[in-house]
């Protein structure tokens, strides 16, 4: 008698009749709540169905593989967190999109920086316990306003963070490194075509990061590559240049203040372009981006107190030129001295077909991607307001107390299923790759009882084929093959009347060609029907070879 975990999820294809004919015009989003992988009670949450659950699983497995190789271990740290940790960060006050508790005492965690740092901070007695390196993949939970994409962007979703210790900034990058070689690792064992690009790090902080993509049409970040010097880097870390400037007839102002209110910077910029204010900071350093009321900056610059010693700085946009129609300039400066001009400055967000800002030489090419993961070199950032140091020898041999230099590296789970489903369907329904698909094999009975098929799968499991029985009762054969089509099982395999020979259908998109050595062999009976195009769509294969032959097929899918 075979066990329900070998049979189709109950649910399997109970309300996706109706998708048939409009499969094609249906979002992805949706596809995976009525196809049954997930459900949505409110928009942005998320409940995780038997086929989903089973994709996400096999993407934890692939993570915390990879992750267990790098050294990482893995924890799992409370969801909820105290205020007090995150007043020391500053991200209480700072951060829109944290779930804060009635009361304002606790929240609900979006990542783990804060708790993960105070907890080596009070637990760590030597450095020569480092480097320390820890992981864990659980759920998350940020207060999204407008959640959107189904499982892109909710309140709630699957994540791992990782987060490391060093004793010294060189050891701290030699993690980093390693991190970096572990997501190549991971994202080509998840076959999904990824970008890496240069990228701000945002709310988390830090100098240094990079974002992990996967290029398609309906991303929402865009990603630059210059075709010259190869070049990678998101909107926020992309600087370019105009290939000549021009007389802008509209030119915009914006006023940033520094830190210490001593200057003003003017940044002069078309009126048609977006600045950057990231950009702008990559000049002056020290300005306060929190710092955004433009008429209070002017007033506190204008104000007589203080006058003479305050200083400027105008910054011009390399898109323009001195003749270029400026705004008035309201700030009654005496001292020339005080006033400093920078020019030909990119401060406006990149567009595609301009000089790429890195080598001055190539051209931009705009895409459109998905984000997937986030990798941040943190140094002190975190570890210095949370007391996370520890007495390190120096040269001479005497203890110096000193913080500890941190990274943390995310990947999103649940954003990963809802990429590789957008990129991978068509216009009949969803297209698993293997390594991700709930199950690989979906067999159809047709026309005798399961026990004469013992032998059939005593062999796929011994061959460790993750397999499907579609036993549902008065469906025909037609629909439980069309059904699982729509799923995006890679294979359906039928057993009818030629058994023990056995048909086999591809639904799963071909990565590479590598079955037809095995086909080339000759070794048991195994013919391949062929459509129009010269794709391989049916195989009929001798039982004793099945398994070897589904091996083969799904090592390319």
């Amino acid at each position: 008698m075979l066990g329900a975990s070998r049979c189709v999820p109950r649910l399997y294809g109970a309300n996706v009749e109706s998708l048939y004919k409009s499969v094609g015009a249906t979002t992805t989003a949706d596809l995976l709540s009525r196809l049954g992988f997930v459900a949505h009670p409110k928009a942005g949450l998320v409940h995780w169905l038997p086929p989903g659950l089973a994709i996400l699983n096999r993407v934890e497995s692939i993570v915390r593989k990879n992750m267990d190789n790098t050294q990482f271990e893995e924890v799992s740290l409370s969801l909820l967190s105290h205020n007090e940790l995150w007043k020391r960060s500053g991200r209480w006050q700072s951060s829109s999109e944290l779930f804060k508790l009635s009361g304002d005492e606790y929240l609900v965690v979006p990542t783990a920086e804060e708790d993960i740092t105070d907890y080596v901070a009070s637990s760590i007695t030597s450095y020569k316990q480092l480097p320390l390196r820890y992981y864990q993949i659980n759920q998350k939970f940020r207060n999204e306003l407008r959640p959107r994409g189904g499982l892109l962007r909710g309140k709630a979703f699957m994540m791992k963070d990782a987060y490391s210790f060093d004793a010294s900034e060189e050891n701290a990058m030699k993690t980093y490194d390693q991190v970096v070689e572990s997501y190549h690792r991971i994202f080509k064992e998840l076959k999904v075509p990824y970008v890496v690009a240069n990228a701000d790090s945002g709310d988390i902080g830090g100098n240094l990061s990079h974002e992990w993509h996967i290029s398609h049409s309906t991303g929402e970040d865009t990603v630059f590559t210059c075709d010259s010097c190869g070049h990678t880097s998101n909107i926020e870390k992309t600087t370019s240049y105009p290939e000549e400037a021009t007389d802008v007839n509209d030119v915009a102002v914006h006023y940033f203040g520094t830190t210490d209110k001593q200057t003003v910077v003017c940044a002069y910029y078309p009126a048609s372009r977006k600045l950057d204010a990231n950009l702008v900071k990559l000049e002056v350093p020290d300005i306060d981006l929190n710092w955004t009321d433009q008429d209070a900056i002017v007033a506190h610059f204008t104000a007589e107190e203080g006058l003479l010693s305050r200083k400027v700085v105008r910054m011009m946009d390399s898109r323009l030129t001195s003749r270029s129609n400026f705004p008035d300039f309201p700030f009654p400066f005496v001292n020339r001295i005080n006033i400093t001009m920078l020019t030909d400055v990119p401060i406006v967000s990149a567009e595609a077909g301009e000089i790429c800002g890195q080598c001055e030489d190539g051209i931009l090419q705009a895409s459109k991607a998905i984000e997937i993961g986030h990798t941040f070199y943190l140094g002190t950032k975190y570890s210095e307001p949370m007391g996370c140091e520890i007495d390190i020898p120096d040269s001479t041999g005497k203890s110096v107390r000193q913080p500890l230099y941190m990274g943390c590296y995310g990947i999103g789970l649940s954003r990963i299923i809802a990429a590789v489903a957008e990129i991978n369907r068509d216009e009949h329904g969803l297209r698993w790759p293997a390594a991700l698909a709930p199950w690989s094999l979906t067999v159809v009975e047709a026309g005798k009882d399961s026990s004469a098929y013992a032998d059939f799968y005593k062999d796929l499991d011994e061959a460790g084929i993750n397999y499907r029985i579609d036993n549902r009762a008065k469906v025909g054969i037609g629909r439980k093959i069309n059904d699982s089509n729509m799923m995006g099982i890679p294979l359906v395999a039928i057993l009818g009347k030629h058994y023990p020979t056995v048909e086999v259908e591809v639904r799963g998109k071909r990565l590479s060609e590598s079955w037809q050595d095995v086909y080339a062999s000759g070794e048991f009976d195994w013919d391949v029907t062929y459509d129009d195009n010269g794709k391989d769509t049916k195989h009929m294969v001798h039982k004793r070879g099945f398994a070897k032959v589904v091996a083969a097929l799904l090592h390319d899918m």
